[in-house]
């Protein structure tokens, strides 16, 4: 991510050179004076009939694709098509608000208009397709790493900014620069030694290396050269490539380099100005790698970036589900208009306008706007259901109480995750003959220790009391809209049936049969094995009940962690 207020200043300048070609930027700014003079300085920089648009957060189909003016087809009785907004920026920018929380669906459609440069509007009785080449400029307003633009934007949009300082003025040179961006000359080493750069730093997006090129081309531009030199590709390439690398370049082992004979003379201005390939190289990489935040370099060579950011995207818990009532507007549909269904007044009235003219001949006197029963329209709405994490512990003798502390010091951590992702949790605890809730789904962190600290550790293993109680509590939260997830944590030894009889083999088929409820439902479950060697019966278990074992037996805190939030993924 370009930092350095200086590179944040250029990357307006090189943007307003060529914003088709460069597709836009993400820019990380808070709201206020600083954001909104960079926009001011892209905005003068551009000519004065650059269109500039805003794109709200959750506009609808009908603004961002366009498509029938409501009031003018009502008023004249025939289709009468509207541009939205996409065509409304063709050969300017659009200013995305609130990027971070643009949904994966305005994002594929706005991610297909960058590609093919127009906008295909096939809805309401009408069928166009009008240009729309534009420049987005995403507001990322994110406070957490993870919070960021949807992926395939970022992909499609040269830079990536972080906004610190207020810029000044736009130069008067912008304009003399895009005058001439097509005469830039670009040398035959430029674009391999780009691309060795890219794969260097672990960079497989061929829009990067295409991105540079055009970066660096306007930076030649503006800095009046005739030639891209080695000063506007380093700047390309800390614009481009600092916010995509994934890995830092190996680094070649060192050996004497073998005697050279002298280079032979040669007055040509093409041989003084073009770098040889291989140094070309070396400057990109060294660029590249100025342009990296000081604490990333650690990270990236430990290769945990992109585990921390996999991580970071699983922040988001439960499931999205469909809802006619309540949630967040996804759209509409045609239907039948019945009880707790919520009309689309708008789209009905917009399904029925291009009908109008017909209906009023055919039907003779009545009411201005007639709408039959195939225009209506109703909202459809999502929802994100909470998870509930319900853990089951072992607290029988066979787990020993030294076994128990490190279960219960695991389980602390990850009950604090699940108030950090507002997770409801519960706790049961199975031991001597029955299983107890000792904690009921919850949003208290609080309480959930307390009920750790006073578990209590001996007697018999009754496996399968403890999985119906889980499973229970389980389809209970399902019943309430929840989405349950059980993580069961045991050695695996059962040795008291359903019934309170005690013996191995029978608790070890009730245990079986228990959790084949469990792999039905289609339950998210992890099976944690706590013994101090894996038990057999523990992976027959974890079969049985469709769930993902895990052995621990040192009872890792962070590998449980990673699992149980791999599970919730995958729920």
């Amino acid at each position: 991510m370009a930092g350095p207020a200086a590179d944040v200043e250029l990357a307006a300048l090189l943007l307003a050179i060529d914003p088709l070609g460069l597709g836009g930027a993400v820019l990380r700014a808070a709201p206020g004076p600083a954001r909104e003079g960079w926009l001011a300085r892209l905005r003068a920089a551009l000519p004065d009939a650059t269109p500039w648009r805003r794109l709200p957060l959750g506009i609808p189909d009908s603004r961002l694709l366009g498509g029938l003016d409501l009031a003018a087809t009502l008023a004249t009785g025939r289709a009468v098509a509207e541009r939205g907004v996409l065509a409304e920026a063709d050969g300017g920018i659009l200013v995305a608000a609130m990027a971070e929380r643009m949904d994966t669906t305005t994002a594929a459609k706005l991610c297909s208009v960058l590609d093919a440069g127009e906008v295909s509007v096939q809805r309401d009785g009408l069928g166009l397709t009008l240009p729309a080449r534009l420049a987005v400029v995403a507001l990322d307003e994110g406070l957490a790493e993870e919070e960021a633009p949807p992926a395939a934007l970022a992909e499609r949009l040269a830079f990536r900014l972080l906004l610190e300082d207020l810029p000044t003025g736009a130069p008067k040179e912008v304009q003399e620069a895009r005058a001439r961006l097509s005469d830039i000359a670009v040398p035959e080493t430029l674009l391999p030694a780009l691309c060795a750069a890219a794969m260097a730093f672990g960079i497989h997006s061929l829009r990067a290396p295409l991105f540079a090129l055009r970066a660096a081309r306007a930076a030649a531009a503006l800095a009046g050269h005739a030639t891209v030199e080695e000063a506007d590709a380093a700047l390309a390439v800390r614009l481009v490539y600092g916010h995509r690398a994934t890995q830092l370049p190996e680094q070649a082992p060192s050996e004497p380099d073998p005697p050279e004979p002298p280079p032979e003379q040669d007055d040509s201005a093409e041989n003084q100005k073009q770098p040889e390939s291989g140094a070309l190289q070396e400057m990109l990489l060294e660029a590249t790698r100025a342009a990296l935040p000081a604490g990333l370099l650690a990270t990236l060579g430990a290769g945990a970036r992109e585990a921390a950011r996999r991580a970071g995207a699983q922040g988001r818990a439960g499931h999205k589900r469909l809802s006619a009532q309540r949630g967040r507007p996804i759209g509409t549909r045609a239907g039948a208009l019945r009880a707790g269904a919520r009309l689309a007044l708008v789209e009905t009235l917009r399904a029925a306008a291009p009908w109008q003219g017909l209906r009023r001949r055919e039907g003779g006197a009545g009411p201005l706007v007639r709408v039959k029963r195939e225009d209506i329209r109703l909202l459809r709405f999502q929802q994100h259901t909470e998870t509930t994490a319900i853990f089951a512990v072992d607290a029988s003798g066979s787990a020993a109480l030294a076994r128990l502390a490190e279960a219960k010091g695991a389980v602390e951590l990850l009950l604090a995750d699940c108030y950090v992702r507002r997770d409801r949790v519960a706790v049961v605890a199975f031991r001597g003959r029955a299983a107890e809730l000792l904690l009921p789904p919850t949003n208290s962190l609080l309480r959930a220790k307390r009920s750790l600290a006073g578990l209590p550790g001996g007697g018999a293993t009754p496996l399968a009391a403890g999985i119906d109680a889980a499973m229970a509590l389980a389809e209970e939260a399902r019943r309430r809209g929840r989405t349950p997830l059980l993580v069961l944590l045991t050695d695996g030894r059962a040795n008291i049936a359903r019934d309170g009889t005690a013996g191995r083999p029978r608790a070890e088929a009730d245990a079986l049969a228990a959790a084949a409820p469990c792999r039905a439902a289609g339950l998210a479950t992890l099976l944690v094995d706590t013994a101090p060697r894996p038990q057999p019966f523990a992976k027959q278990l974890a079969e049985a009940m469709g769930a993902r074992y895990l052995a621990l037996p040192s009872v890792d805190s962070q590998k449980l962690s990673a699992a149980v939030a791999t599970t919730r993924e995958a729920a």
